[in-house]
């Protein structure tokens, strides 16, 4: 199966359970901006420093979608992660900072912002009850 928006994107099983996360964060409107953006989330540009501390702070998957200039990002995470206590140690790793300041030139929000000041949390507001 080709691994598309109108197929779907598999998702990673957990063998414990998890909680989510979704937050949004707009960028730019300029189309190489964003096209710069794209390419430095991508496998081949990603900064292997960030990745790891994404990992270390509890964070077990993380997502970002995109259409046009918004970002949709999903965080799953295990049952007692503390998001706060958790992005607090996030801007304290190595490289963070410089991340975070690389960014802001391709997002709308203030360029001294930490991530979790960036990034709003949302609200769900609809689900499949069982």
């Amino acid at each position: 199966m080709k691994i598309s928006k109108t197929n779907g994107y598999p998702q990673k099983a957990f063998t414990t359970p998890v909680k989510r996360y979704c937050q949004t964060l707009d960028l730019k409107d300029d189309p190489e901006l964003i096209q710069e953006y794209i390419k430095r989330h991508s496998e081949a540009h990603q900064w292997p420093e960030i990745r790891e501390g994404i990992r270390s702070v509890g964070i077990l998957e993380m997502e970002i979608y995109i259409i046009g200039t918004r970002l949709f990002m999903v965080v799953e995470t295990p049952l007692d992660f503390e998001w706060d206590i958790a992005f607090e140690e996030l801007a304290k790793l190595p490289r963070q900072a410089e991340w975070e300041e690389y960014m802001s030139i391709f997002q709308q929000a203030d360029a001294n912002a930490t991530s979790a000041e960036k990034w709003k949390l949302m609200d769900r507001i609809f689900h499949l009850y069982e």
